[in-house]
């Protein structure tokens, strides 16, 4: 038998018959190495060159696996975090909250080699006891379920141990404005944008409060008109708008603007009062700022040449102050969006729905948005009951009786 040191074995069996032994990984439990026969029919030479072969596949696979059983789960959410991701600013932001998060736990220090769905129900069970919300306990279980896969595709582990494990309850239903409370809003908007002007006395602050209360007011209709994300609002430009096609083909994320959520561009129609509203505010934000040197890009903007853009969380705030002005509690900029989902879905508008939200495929806002779809199940009822009152002797329900 001829061996070398980390190339294998390599032993005649019988005449042309050749096993060759080799390393392959380790084992998850003892740490000790696995090797693995391989067995060849040919001449020595031919034999030996096999064997070097797959001593040399085998040796990055052992580099890498080499420390896996004994990998813990910290260490893992490391690595994952230090890779290479395509991922959007916020998506950064929030995976690399939740990497925080699970650092500190206790489920940190667990090898990723012994880590077991029951391990992981005990420390969301524990998460919840400690007052972390559903969509917190969520978002921590997503992370850590996403950081095994990574490890398993690129050959850092061989198996993911929650692979099959089901996830903790999605947040609860998508809550969508009444509309009664988005024509509150709107109406509100009005008097703030009608006082701002009444207000108006030559000042500089007088002038921004007006300019801020306008932009409130076309704020609100565009939101409440298109379903926009935030971050496609405040990334939103005074070229978007194309007669009544408003196009939505970029987002800010992390206070970057990119592509969209989706990185898909979509066009809607607006409707009339919004788009009056549009035109009207920005000849007027134009004339205001006929004594600049420029005028900007950008639709939203604390400056009264639009020359930068307001930033998302500035839009929320905006929002924010208009909400407490109408005494609407519990009320965001994004519900909105919900009415107009909820609106849609509840007509029988899936696709429709889909195209406005900006939704990858119609799934999506189906899984979202199924509690608005409409009962139109009434016949079938009817029919249910035909067949039982024929088939047997099922009478009429009897009249409640009277008091």
């Amino acid at each position: 038998m001829v061996g070398i040191w980390g190339q294998g074995s390599l032993r005649e069996r019988r005449p042309g018959v050749f096993e060759i032994r080799i390393a392959v990984g380790v084992d998850p439990v003892s740490g000790r190495t696995v090797q693995r026969s391989f067995w060849f029919h040919g001449a020595l030479e031919d034999a030996e060159e096999r064997r070097s072969e797959l001593a040399t596949q085998f040796a990055g696979y052992r580099a890498v696996r080499r420390a896996a059983p004994f990998l813990t789960v910290g260490e893992l959410l490391e690595r994952w975090m230090a890779a290479h991701h395509d991922w959007r600013p916020s998506t950064w932001s929030s995976a690399r909250s939740n990497v925080k998060a699970l650092c500190a736990d206790a489920i940190a220090d667990r090898r990723v080699s012994s880590l077991r769905p029951e391990v992981v129900r005990q420390a969301m069970a524990r998460w919840k006891e400690m007052g972390a919300s559903v969509s917190v306990v969520s978002g921590r279980f997503r992370v850590l379920r996403s950081s095994v896969g990574w490890a398993q595709s690129e050959s850092i582990i061989d198996r993911n141990p929650i692979r099959d494990m089901r996830g903790p309850p999605r947040p609860g239903t998508r809550m969508h404005v009444p509309v009664g409370d988005v024509a509150t809003l709107i109406e509100a908007s009005e008097k703030l944008a009608e006082k701002a002007a009444a207000a108006l006395d030559g000042t500089a602050s007088s002038l921004h409060a007006l300019h801020k209360a306008e932009q409130v007011q076309l704020l609100v209709r565009l939101a409440a008109d298109s379903g926009a994300r935030r971050g496609e609002l405040a990334a939103l430009r005074f070229g978007d708008l194309d007669g009544r096609v408003l196009t939505i083909e970029r987002g800010v994320s992390g206070e970057e603007v990119g592509p969209t959520k989706t990185r898909q561009v979509r066009r809607l129609t607006l409707g009339r009062t919004t788009v009056e509203l549009w035109r009207f505010s920005e000849a007027a934000w134009r004339r205001r700022a006929a004594g600049k040197n420029s005028f900007g890009e950008w639709l939203f903007s604390r400056d009264l040449d639009h020359g930068r853009r307001l930033t998302t969380s500035g839009l929320g705030h905006w929002f924010a102050e208009l909400r407490d002005e109408a005494g609407l509690e519990g009320v965001s900029l994004h519900r909105l969006r919900h009415t107009v989902a909820t609106y849609l879905v509840g007509r029988g508008d899936l696709l429709q729905a889909q195209q406005r939200l900006g939704h990858r495929d119609a799934s999506t806002t189906l899984r979202n948005y199924a509690h608005a779809m409409p009962l139109e199940d009434q016949a079938v009822a009817d029919d249910i009951y035909e067949m039982l009152r024929t088939s047997g002797n099922l009478q009429a329900a009897p009249a409640p009786a009277a008091n």
